[in-house]
């Protein structure tokens, strides 16, 4: 029979962390936690199996699941003295998520079930305190109305702030007993009114419709989005865990807080976090109120007035520095930890790695290593490479002038600037626009994670440093500001008001994640400085790295960005972007209108002297290190003007009519020209071309030799080759300008000949093909398009519906299709081989930068990739664990 369902509590568990898959996260570390003797509210998790199920029949249930479930909550009682349902003494429970990936807010949670009109008056004789009881009824009715019966949210704060308003009070604090009597009335009252039916009584039925409510939660529309943004499968499912409620709203000696076990913006080793007296978990992750400093060190810091935990309530405090560093030594990892206090007593909710900035797993990671705690080989597995991209851009110069209009809490590092919005439905707009935005709202909710996925950055009025909006633009890369007290938007008129300054939707502002700053207007950059933790990594990543990276890059700005960055070369320099230069187009267009081979040749003579002067400069910058080098790829046409007043400006700037030249365009337009005259066709219909690029090629490496002494490898690659035929016309033609320019100059070149390999028939034949190529590049862009009918340009339209759908598991230009591009792949680099077995295989399509397409390279024995220049880094890091992947894997 299927276990449906693992309990937990004192002291032991059925459950462990290893079955994090079948428990989830939560449920498996709260099994660990019990088992590693911590005080853990005794509970029960129903496994992701049943939601599997739940998906698979219906919606329904296994028929074994209630008895189940049942005896669980047998066992709870056995261990509090309190029966689930007993209007005398009555079990209240919590139920939340908890998927095996961690999907803060993402889903669904109900807290103090089994509260009704009974219990409430048998927990508030048990606990003396009628207050807290009714508190908790009021705040068992809004979520419970909000994530079962799909009551909005709103409905319950505007009857709460009315009152609170009317009464005259500001926190909810303030309130007493009597008035959440009253409160309670009016939650009941918009339950019905909204649903049509009463507030259920039954907690039974209670029960039953959050653990329905959290299942149903993993098909969301927020949780849909965080798992496409996360490449989270849907397949995975949620486990739902049942546990007993303990209360952080009974009093001054109740409290309840979120702590890291280190700084999860900077990595400092110091115990972080916040937490509020006589409050319940989700004021804290709402920002609902202002939290607390936990260490006494952080309240000096921030300035607060407000007690730390450390000086209110100190044995609690004693016992959670205890517990945090039992558990950061236990999974040998930063730890994000959930924690309420019961009238003094401290009870551990959860524990899981935390999430972090990159600069902060980067310090992290290295400073475990010192300790002993990690190997550097673990250190390097442990840092996600894309998370690196948040290092690798502009902060604001120090020097800029700052016109501050508000300041809050630092919550996400980094700066961005944009045009005001202040709804996530105007930020995903204006992101398909092509303009950047920074998000303002009062506080963002998980409906939001679109909205800042597609902002440059988040400033919140509400929310501390672990609030939802300060977690998730941390886990996405995105600066946030949070708790900007002094900021008030007006949703009604679309402005934002602080320090009697008004802006409205469509200004400027800049927000620095680093100091918590909102500035008016954009504000200067600068370029990043990278610390000294981000060498050392890199230095262990290189270490076990077998695959070289290079750069794609043609100007001299693009190759000393990418060797700052430890890039080994140039894998791809396309040489039609040195073209469009306003000074080169008109040669350019002249060689296009010419009649003739001589008129090309003239054309082409203007051209050469820069194209040498190019390759000089990206020669002298590699210091001998490879370039590959692409012949002229894109079709003709794409260097004529276009429109009809470009025309005749072209043509008086060239001396030749406008009629002339409209003629050539239309002769050289083409209906589909990824498949038309470009490439290699250009190089054997006219020669001459190659052969100036050529020589360009070869008197820049002859002359960067004599004047550094270096011995200089240029590659030069022809692109789309479908026949061995091709490339050998045009490689005859690139030797006999070599040897030109060797007797010429008198220095010997050290040069390959290879082809970029992008149509399918070339894979095919690449066996043939590697008899004369030296060398071979992926053109993964092209490869995609060609292989799967796809064009990038267009393909927009339907991939995600595809992706969604699961017809393809991914956007196949982010990561590369393994059974239909990578197998052609794969066969390439086979039959390549076959006939040539030193020949060099790259990759230089944009999947030379993304993690997942650099572990197939890494299967496929590629010896290189190549990547845009800020990618270097990542791709640097992501070889490395794909080589440690494949090192494990021959081991086991």
């Amino acid at each position: 029979m299927t276990k449906w369902v693992y309990t937990f509590g004192d002291g032991q568990a059925e459950g462990a962390s290893s079955l994090r898959n079948l428990l989830g996260g939560k449920g498996a570390n709260l099994a660990e936690m019990a088992n590693l003797g911590l005080p853990v509210p005794p509970g029960f998790t129903i496994t992701t199996d049943v939601c599997t199920y739940y998906y698979d029949n219906g919606e329904s249930y296994p028929p074994d699941l209630v008895a189940a479930v049942d005896d669980a909550l047998a066992l709870i009682s056995r261990q509090t003295g309190k029966v689930f349902g007993d209007s005398a003494n009555p079990q209240l429970v919590s139920v939340r998520s908890g998927a095996r990936a961690s999907m803060p807010g993402m889903m669904d949670t109900v807290l103090n079930l089994g509260l009704n009109d009974e219990t409430v008056v048998a927990v508030a004789k048990a606990s003396g305190d009628e207050r807290f009881a009714w508190d908790s009824y009021r705040r068992f009715i809004n979520m419970f109305g909000n994530v079962v019966l799909d009551v909005g949210h709103h409905h319950f704060e505007e009857v709460l702030e009315i009152y609170k308003e009317r009464k005259g009070v500001e926190l909810d604090t303030d309130l007493t007993a009597a008035d959440w009597q009253e409160l309670v009335k009016q939650y009941k009252k918009i339950v019905e009114q909204e649903t049509g039916k009463p507030f259920p009584q039954d907690p039974k039925e209670q029960l039953w419709g959050a653990i329905s409510a959290v299942f149903g939660s993993w098909m969301n529309a927020r949780a849909k989005k965080y798992r496409e943004l996360h490449d989270i499968p849907a397949s995975w499912g949620t486990a739902v865990n049942v546990q007993a409620m303990v209360f952080g709203n009974r009093g001054e000696t109740s409290a309840t807080g979120v702590a890291f076990t280190r700084n999860p913006s900077t990595g400092e080793k110091e115990l972080y976090g916040e937490f509020l007296i006589n409050a319940q978990g989700e004021d804290v992750v709402a920002g609902i109120r202002t939290p607390q400093d936990i260490t006494e060190k952080a309240r000096i810091a921030s300035g607060s007035t407000r007690p730390s935990l450390e000086s209110a309530l100190p044995d609690a405090y004693g016992e959670l520095v205890r517990i945090y560093k039992l558990l950061e030594g236990h999974y040998r990892d930063m730890q994000d930890l959930e924690f309420t206090i019961e009238s003094g007593k401290l009870w551990m909710l959860q524990t899981r790695n935390g999430k972090r900035t990159a600069k902060a797993a980067l310090k992290i990671a290295v400073d475990l290593a010192a300790e002993g705690v990690i190997t550097e080989r673990e250190a390097v597995a442990r840092i996600e490479p894309a998370a690196l991209d948040q290092l690798l851009h502009p902060t604001i110069d120090p020097k800029a002038d700052r016109k501050v209009f508000a300041t809050g809490l630092p919550a996400s590092p980094g700066a961005a600037s944009g045009a005001v919005v202040f709804t996530s439905e105007a930020a995903e707009e204006a992101k398909k626009m092509g303009r950047k935005v920074i998000l303002v709202r009062v506080e963002t909710s998980p409906e939001d994670i679109h909205g800042m996925h597609a902002a440059e950055g988040i400033l919140t009025t509400r929310g501390g440093m672990t609030s939802h909006a300060a977690v998730v633009a941390r886990g996405m890369g995105k600066p946030c500001v949070s708790g900007a007290g002094t900021v008030r938007v007006d949703y009604a008129a679309g402005t934002v008001s602080a320090g009697g300054v008004t802006l409205k939707a469509g200004d400027i502002l800049t927000i620095d994640g680093s100091t918590g700053q909102v500035i008016i207007g954009e504000v200067k950059m600068l370029e990043p400085e990278l610390s000294g933790e981000f060498a050392t990594l890199m230095g262990w990543a290189d270490s076990v790295r077998r695959m070289k990276v290079r750069a794609n890059a043609e100007t001299p700005l693009d190759a000393r960005t990418a060797r700052n960055f430890g890039a080994e070369g140039i894998g791809l320099c396309r040489t039609e972007h040195m073209f469009f230069d306003a000074e080169r187009i008109v040669a350019m267009r002249e060689m296009i209108l010419s009649d003739d081979e001589a008129g090309r040749r003239a054309a082409l003579a203007k051209l050469l002297p820069m194209q040498r002067k190019d390759f000089v400069d990206l020669f002298t910058i590699m210091q001998g290190l490879p370039v590959t080098i692409r012949l002229l790829d894109p079709p003709l046409h794409e260097f004529l003007p276009h429109s009809d007043a470009e025309i005749d400006e072209v043509a008086n700037s060239l001396g030749v009519s406008a009629d002339k030249l409209k003629a050539r365009a239309q002769a050289l337009h083409e209906f589909n020209p990824m498949l038309g005259f470009r490439g290699v066709r250009l190089a054997i219909l006219y020669p001459e071309i190659a052969e100036m690029q050529a020589r360009a090629i070869f008197e820049a490496a002859s002359q960067v030799a004599k004047d550094t002494g270096q011995t200089v490898k240029p590659e030069v690659m022809v692109p789309l080759v479908m026949t061995k035929a091709e490339l050998d016309l045009t490689k005859t033609r690139i030797d006999a300008v070599a040897k030109a320019v060797a007797d010429e100059t008198g220095v010997a070149l050290d040069y390959q000949i290879g082809t970029m390999i992008e149509l399918p028939r070339a894979a095919l034949r690449a066996g043939d093909i590697a008899q004369s190529a030296e060398f071979f590049s992926f053109g993964t862009n092209d490869l995609t398009q060609t292989t799967l009918g796809i064009s990038r340009d267009d393909a927009a339209i339907f991939l995600g519906d595809y992706t969604a759908k699961g017809i393809l598991p991914s956007d196949p230009f982010v990561t590369i299709d393994r059974e239909g591009v990578g197998e052609l792949v794969a066969l390439a680099a086979e039959r390549g081989r076959a006939t040539r077995p030193d020949i060099k295989l790259g990759i230089c399509g944009e999947h030379g930068g993304d993690p997942a397409s650099i572990a197939f390279c890494e299967d496929t024995g590629m010896d290189y990739i190549s990547c845009s220049p800020y990618r270097v880094p990542i791709a640097r890091l992501a070889a490395a664990q794909a080589a440690l992947k494949v090192k494990a894997e021959g081991l086991a």
